[in-house]
């Protein structure tokens, strides 16, 4: 770039504009210094973009890990009821497949103790006439429980409602309340727990309260395949192996059946989970290798060979097979199809057929003893793609961060070197303005000395031009 001035305009003392000046010879640092900046941009926008891909990469190893899983939901088993009215039940992966007939007699209850109503309220004294103490004996847990004494004191525990407070605060498993209705106040004492060991009796009473026969604190009764059994509470473990029975209600007459087996629900979950995460990375990789084609260029990482290779792993594991398996050997043969972009679709006609016709070959499919499998594939594929310092986007971060700090530090050095320069310019420059400026009158100066030494100096006279250089029109710097 030159820079170039009108002589004859500079010599009628307006100058040159300093800043035009300097910007026009610091132009090609400035320039550079864009270029260096657009760089930096590029480059954080793609630092995005990878952080981005790096996540979906980290949830499609999670989903794929659950299908590796020997023990996730592709081993899932559930339990179903035919009166879930009666029964229900939930089966863990330890549960053996079958079918299992179960009578429920009676369930289990909490025990309960009240007294008969007192006519005169909840605060009135429950000692007789002129006693001043009393006991009352709470026998928990039956028969070979344990019985609490509960001494009553006059104006401290020998109301309704002092007592009750009383109960409560002795940690015994057992709540007492006070219920009131037209008849009176009645004392009320429940047990926590459930079955024989929340039975509850009064065993010895001193006051003028007069305790009911005790209901419930009995234990649930049931038949399991014809054996019978009792509970201490409605949820049984140990009945069936790795099956939880919840008992809901007593029906001695209505036999109820437990059929256990896969878990339909819990593997089609798992499958969507891997299609969902899969197909988010898939679909991010062709939308950067997609030409735009009103730009005719590809997306900001269109370039990046890393992605070129992550994304032809991707598309070699999706179509690995294993041989055999009663013909489950692609992920096609399951209901999992491929489109043409990459991304699959899932037929959940099929994969529920395949999937309840032959579970253990639709498990094998994925995962296997000898770990060959399709998620044990794709699952060490991916740990090494997703390592934090060698995977393949955790290089590419790594290296547009080294890139990012070096251009940085260019960026620092040309931004200080045209601050230096421009200061440096901008002096230079001012001075030649000044001198410029005060060209008219050393010109004046100059023909008045020589029309002296002519001897026109008494008879000539000259009016020195005045400099008004604010915002100059001639003598600015033009680039070209």
């Amino acid at each position: 770039m030159g820079i170039s001035f009108n002589a004859s305009s500079l010599l009628n003392g307006n100058g040159i504009d300093v800043q035009s000046v300097v910007n026009a010879i610091l132009s090609p640092e400035n320039s550079s210094l864009s270029a260096l900046q657009n760089q930096q941009t590029d480059l954080s926008s793609q630092a995005g973009l990878l952080a981005g891909f790096n996540n979906n990469l980290s949830s499609l190893a999670a989903a794929v890990t659950a299908l590796a899983d020997p023990n996730g939901p592709l081993a899932y088993l559930t339990a179903s009821s035919s009166q879930p009215s009666i029964l229900t039940a939930s089966a863990q992966t330890t549960a053996i497949p079958g079918t299992h007939q179960i009578v429920v007699s009676t369930l289990a209850t909490t025990g309960t103790v009240y007294t008969d109503p007192l006519a005169g309220g909840a605060d009135i004294s429950i000692l007789p006439t002129n006693v001043t103490s009393g006991d009352i004996q709470l026998q928990i847990g039956g028969v070979s429980g344990v019985t609490k004494d509960i001494p009553i004191t006059a104006g401290s525990n020998d109301t309704l409602n002092t007592l009750a407070s009383y109960i409560n605060t002795q940690g015994w498993g057992v709540t007492a309340s006070v219920v009131s209705d037209a008849n009176g106040s009645r004392l009320a004492i429940y047990s926590q727990a459930s079955g024989i060991p929340g039975a509850l009796a009064i065993t010895n009473n001193t006051t003028i309260l007069n305790f009911e026969a005790p209901v419930g604190g009995t234990n649930a009764t049931l038949t399991v395949d014809g054996v019978p059994l009792s509970s201490a509470t409605n949820t049984i473990t140990g009945a069936i192996p790795g099956v939880t029975l919840n008992l809901v209600g007593a029906a001695p007459a209505t036999p109820v059946q437990i059929n256990i087996g896969p878990d339909a629900t819990q593997a089609a979950a798992a499958i969507t989970s891997f299609v969902t995460a899969y197909n988010a990375v898939i679909g991010n990789l062709n939308t950067q290798f997609t030409v735009d084609p009103s730009t005719n260029t590809e997306g900001p990482l269109g370039g990046d060979s890393a992605l070129r290779s992550l994304q032809a792993s991707l598309l070699n594991d999706a179509a690995y097979s294993i041989p055999g398996n009663s013909g489950l050997v692609n992920l096609a043969s399951l209901g999992i199809n491929q489109n043409n972009d990459g991304t699959l679709t899932i037929d959940n006609t099929q994969l529920n057929n395949t999937f309840t016709t032959n579970p253990g070959a639709f498990q094998n499919f994925f995962q296997n003893v000898s770990t060959t499998g399709f998620a044990n594939n794709f699952s060490s594929d991916l740990t090494n793609l997703t390592d934090p310092v060698n995977g393949i986007l955790n290089l590419d971060i790594a290296a547009n961060t080294t890139e990012q700090q070096g251009l940085a530090t260019q960026i620092t050095n040309l931004q200080d070197n045209i601050t230096t320069q421009q200061a440096a310019l901008t002096l230079q420059y001012e001075q030649v303005n000044a001198t410029l400026e005060a060209f008219p009158s050393l010109l004046q100066e100059v023909t008045a000395e020589l029309a002296a030494l002519n001897g026109l100096g008494s008879t000539t006279s000259t009016t020195p031009s005045t400099s008004s250089n604010t915002t100059p029109t001639t003598g600015t710097a033009t680039g070209g």
